[in-house]
């Protein structure tokens, strides 16, 4: 584009899509916009708002899932607490990438971790009475956050931003010493801002999760993928880190669609530690005649959710984790190469005056990865925003992540040409000309 887009034809397209502010939209408005946009404009956009995966699925992946197909599998249900050799081999997985030993009776796959967030911050809302509000320590993934409201429960959050490390401990008892918060959500790494809990912060979670009796959900879409240090040797430290370390009172999930870019099969596990997955709950023995934590959330929440999970699919994340396990297909060496794809976007973005947001975990600038988070001196989230979207790039503002900063996620997965980084470059000079008038 050699000049931006009329502001008349970005307001007529938020309008037609009834859009009254663009930083509050969701991550699919913004596509929608994005294409609107692209088509007024009859060249391609610089594509950063959503994170479909720039790398190949993994061929291991869909090997079994043809095979499973092949023999008819499609035309029988799958049994709603997962493929057997799904589970044994996710346990394996499991104790080889995170060192923590889970039983396969407590793995269960479900439709993507949305699925699975979803199911979890209802069941857990109704473990208690007491406690029917979820936790969120953001900026987190979007569609979290509106998970609760879809569903008429009770949320609040926090941006952790300014609570790091021993700040961590006072701000989450602030919420937890009030008794209503039945869980606690979080990613790690993180999505938007692509911070990694430390050991020693995820610790402070886990003791602060067994002091105040409360589950924690760990969005793990992004396993290994701290590339400051080398996480791909399986049972080889060092692993991914954990709340499961320090409390009984978790579950994590695992998605297929990050990392092995196996997203569009819609295919992740639940993972509940032993203790919760039997732990009887009288709330629920009452609501539903099944007392215990894993029978209730496989047997009745997510059963009338989708009555199972892709079967084919089921075949597939096992013949990939099996392999990953077994070193025939090194996962970490594959992603990888959006840290190469972040480093040299966070350049161009430099270059053009921008700032990281979240730049620090703790004393350590935060490694390049799937998402960063940059901001431009002087713009709100909505001028930014609409700025970028005039001048080729879809993006989508920070405060729809639950941060309290002024910014927009990057997401690189989709920078995968030579002429992608130079669109970009191209984009971020219109925005600058617009911007200073």
């Amino acid at each position: 584009m050699d000049r931006p887009l009329p502001k008349e034809t970005l307001d007529r397209i938020l309008q037609e899509m009834d859009i009254r502010d663009i930083s509050r939209a969701t991550i699919r408005q913004c596509t929608a916009v994005g294409s609107a946009m692209e088509k007024a404009a009859g060249e391609p956009f610089s594509h950063l708002e959503i994170g479909v995966p720039g790398i190949r699925p993994c061929p291991y992946g869909i090997e079994a899932q043809k095979k499973a197909l092949d023999e008819g599998i499609a035309s029988i249900y799958p049994v709603i607490n997962g493929l057997p050799e799904l589970k044994e081999n996710a346990s394996r997985f499991i104790k080889a990438f995170i060192d923590v030993d889970v039983d396969p009776k407590g793995i269960v796959p479900t439709v993507g971790s949305m699925q699975a967030s979803f199911n979890l911050v209802l069941e857990c809302s109704q473990l208690d009475p007491k406690k029917d509000t979820i936790l969120y320590i953001c900026p987190g993934f979007p569609p979290h956050g509106r998970q609760p409201d879809i569903m008429g429960i009770k949320n609040v959050l926090f941006d952790i931003y300014d609570y790091r490390a021993e700040k961590l401990r006072p701000k989450l008892e602030s919420y937890l010493e009030k008794g209503n918060i039945a869980a606690i959500l979080y990613s790690n790494p993180n999505n938007p801002a692509w911070i990694c809990l430390t050991d020693e912060e995820l610790q402070t979670i886990g003791e602060c999760a067994t002091k105040y009796d409360c589950i924690i959900l760990e969005d793990m879409a992004y396993l290994c993928m701290d590339f400051r240090k080398d996480m791909s040797v399986p049972f080889e430290p060092p692993f991914q880190p954990t709340v499961a370390k320090y409390t009984d009172n978790y579950v994590f999930m695992l998605s297929g669609s990050k990392i092995f870019s196996y997203a569009g099969e819609r295919i992740a596990v639940a993972c509940i530690s032993d203790k919760l997955y039997k732990r009887e709950y009288p709330a629920l023995r009452q609501r539903y005649g099944i007392g215990t934590f894993g029978d209730n959330y496989i047997l009745n929440f997510l059963y009338v959710a989708s009555s199972g999970t892709s079967h084919s699919a089921q075949y597939a994340l096992s013949a990939m984790m099996k392999a990953a396990v077994e070193g025939k297909y090194n996962f970490v060496k594959e992603v990888r190469e959006y840290g190469r794809r972040s480093h040299r976007s966070r350049k161009i973005f430099d270059k053009h005056g921008f700032h990281l947001v979240y730049d620090k975990d703790l004393e350590q600038t935060i490694s390049d990865g799937f998402f960063y988070t940059v901001t431009y001196p002087g713009v709100d989230n909505r001028q930014l925003l609409e700025g970028l979207l005039r001048c080729g790039i879809v993006a989508i503002a920070l405060n729809s992540t639950g941060s309290g900063q002024t910014g927009v996620r990057v997401c690189v997965s989709r920078l995968n040409t030579e002429e992608d980084f130079e669109r970009l470059d191209r984009h971020l000079a219109n925005f600058v000309e617009l911007i200073k008038g």
